[in-house]
């Protein structure tokens, strides 16, 4: 569990829309094998340490004619924000994927003093 010091806790979320690949026969939609695409997101404001992100997915589209695979996660959360990850593997076709975000963490404080 994260324990937070203060009252001043930040709260920040978005919308991603990853990839649209159906429209212009993209990697997601025609190819096979392993498959990733990352989307670098950056919050409103700096959190004072590493905030605590969760990412799900708002909207998919996956093609009937094989087994829907994919796995979602935050990876490379900092202070000033983190990436996206999407993978797929096998003969799976996507063609859309849509990714809500929150972030919960720590805000800075104006007595706190960057020294070194």
């Amino acid at each position: 569990m994260k324990r937070l010091r203060n009252h001043l806790i930040g709260v920040d979320h978005g919308v991603v829309p990853l990839f649209s690949d159906f429209e212009n026969d993209g990697v997601m939609w025609t190819g096979d094998g392993p498959r990733q695409l990352r989307s670098h997101v950056i919050f409103a404001e700096p959190f004072r340490d590493p905030p605590v992100v969760q990412v799900g997915l708002s909207m998919w589209d996956m093609s009937n004619e094989a087994n829907a695979r994919a796995d979602l996660l935050a990876e490379d959360v900092n202070r000033e924000g983190f990436h996206i990850v999407f993978r797929t593997w096998g003969d799976t076709k996507v063609a859309r994927v849509r990714v809500n975000w929150t972030a919960i963490g720590e805000l800075r404080q104006a007595d706190d003093w960057d020294l070194y």
